[in-house]
Formats: structure tokens, sequence, C-alpha cells
């Protein structure tokens, strides 16, 4: 049977570009919306399995079609299509439901791309896709994860403030519930432009489990030293002790505070170094494998008036997201 597809652009002129760009092989009943409001519309009486939309609309743009999607409970899954390729776009759409993101003008090789990596040709992947998006945190339970790292994040924060007389500035840290190909981009968010080195530690308690990823600047490191009151000659050794010096502390203290909330002792294994002196897309792509569906909390932390820079993503597994759930339950009552 052929897969439904509803292309939504205010644009006729990408629409039809678009229409060209799929699969030839690909057996499918294409349908188009011409704005936001239309789209809702054939959402709810043709019943698409696949959405592609555009960002920019007058009157309802993409991201208000996400947001209506989730309120009105609609099946569908969405690849946004946009000139807008700044982070930030690809950040809010993900947190809205969208599977993937691609820029305009498509390109028709990179599009099919995306429909292999996701699976959508097949049905019963499709079916899973839509399972798993029903799963999507909400707004309620981002807020509980939000505010339970928020104070482990105060905890590790203050242990670095103290072992380095600085002033550690904290980020507001971002939750979001990610497919591999998601987090692949969140961490190349990060900074693509510069070289970094990280470690990951995994951990489990409790039917809990997942690992902790710390990457660093290189660039950072020659503060840190400094701060550390080490003076010799930087090597990749020596920078290789800061960075598990670092990492033991931010990630140590920030399982301890979670776990103090979350009345769930962690058990933490080894540290092991994902890379140094390379890309986040090189780290990413060397160790991928290691990640797939997951719940990602992201800290960036940073030191006033230094040019350090850290960030520190917990991934929990799949697998952890009930008992996570179950656990915090008490703290939604009212």
């Amino acid at each position: 049977m052929a897969t439904s597809v509803l292309i939504c652009d205010d644009s006729k002129l990408a629409r039809r570009q678009l229409a060209r760009s799929l699969p030839e092989d690909w057996d499918i009943k294409v349908e188009f919306a011409e704005n936001g409001y239309d789209c809702i519309d054939k959402i709810k009486s043709l019943m698409p399995e696949v959405l592609f939309l555009d960002l920019n609309m007058p009157q309802m743009d993409g991201y208000e079609v996400l947001e209506a999607i989730n309120e009105q409970g609609l099946n569908v899954l969405t690849v946004v299509v946009s000139g807008d390729i700044q982070p930030n776009a690809h950040e809010r759409v993900r947190e809205l439901g969208a599977i993937d993101f691609i820029k305009k003008p498509c390109d028709s090789k990179k599009l099919a791309e995306i429909i292999e990596h996701h699976g959508i040709r097949d049905k019963a992947i499709r079916e899973s896709l839509v399972h798993k998006l029903g799963e999507q945190l909400d707004s309620e339970l981002r807020d509980v994860y939000q505010e339970l790292t928020n104070v482990a994040m105060g905890q590790a924060g203050d242990l670095l403030a103290r072992l380095l007389n600085v002033f550690v500035k904290l980020p507001i840290p971002n939750v979001n519930v990610l497919e591999v190909s998601e987090l692949h981009m969140a961490l190349q968010s990060i900074d693509s432009s510069v070289s970094t080195s990280g470690v990951c530690q995994g951990f489990i308690g409790g039917g809990v489990s997942g690992e902790a990823l710390l990457i660093i600047n290189d660039s950072s490191f020659k503060e840190i030293a400094s701060l550390m009151n080490y003076t010799g000659e930087l090597n990749d050794k020596v920078e290789l002790e800061l960075l598990m010096d670092i990492s033991n502390i931010l990630i140590g203290a920030i399982l301890t505070g979670l776990s103090r909330q979350l009345d769930m002792p962690f058990s933490q294994g080894h540290p092991v170094v994902l890379g140094q002196h390379g890309d986040v897309a090189e780290l990413v792509k060397a160790n991928k494998g290691r990640w797939q569906r997951t719940l990602a909390i992201e800290i960036s932390y940073g030191i006033e008036h230094h040019n350090i820079n850290c960030d520190l993503m917990l991934l929990f597994t799949e697998d952890s997201l009930k008992t996570l759930k179950y656990k915090v339950a008490y703290l939604l009552e009212e």
C-alpha cells in the first residue's frame, strides 16, 4: 500500500521541488497543504503518515503547526524542511517532535538519506516511531528533570568554583528525548569549529542507567592548568590528566546530586576517553554506536573572566525513562 505523504509549504514552487526530490522508487501518495491551517485540516482529514513541513509561513508557521500536532494528539512523522539552519531552530523543532531537519533548497540525496536512516519506508518502523513520539516528555516532566538537574548542577559548579577559586557560570539545563541522529546534531551544535577532547563515564542504579559525556574545548586547558597552579609544559598526557580531573569533579558531583534527590544510588564505571584534539563530529562518529534513543540533559559550563568552556551531557537509556518517571511522580503531585 502506498505511503501517504503531505507536503506543507506556502510556496507552490517549493512544494513541487520537494515532491520531485522524493525517491522515485518509494511508493507514495502525495498531497499538498498551502499553509499551516490547511496543513492541520489535511492531517485530520487525510491522516498522512509522513509530513514534510516548512517553518516560515504566514499566519500559522511551522512551529505553530508542530505545537498544534502535539496539543491535538495528531499522529504523523514530521520532517522539517526550511532555510532557517541556525542551531536553535534545529533544537526547537526537535523539542516539538520533528524527527529530522533538512535545509532548503532540498537536496534529493540528503532527503533519501534521512528517509533511509529513519526507515520510514517501512510501515512497521513508521508505527514504532509514532509510538515513540507519543512518549516524548511533557512540559511538566521536563520541568521536574530540569529542576533536579539545576540543584545537582549547582553542587557540581560549587565544587569546581572552590577547586579553581573562580566564579562558575551556570546555565539553564536543556532536557530532551533524542534519537541517536538528533543527539549527533545536538553534539555538533556545541561548536564544530574548535578542537575538543572528550571523556565518557557509565553509571547504573535502581533500574536507571546511562552515560555522562564531558566535552572540553582544547583552548581551555592552558587556563585550567594555570588555575590549578600547574607550571610545567602542557602535552597530551598532562591535558588528559586535567580532562580526567575536571570530569571526575563535574560528573561525580552531578550524579551524586541527582542520586540524593531521586533516592537512588548510582554506581559509576571507569571513565573512557572518547578522543583528544578533534572536532565534535569526529568524537560522535567514532562513538555513535554507544548511544541510541536517550533522555539527554545538556549543561554548558563557563568560568567568568576565563576562556574555559565545557559541555556535560547526561544520556539516560530509553529503558530508564519509565523508572525515572515513576521516581519523580511524587514531585508532580499537587
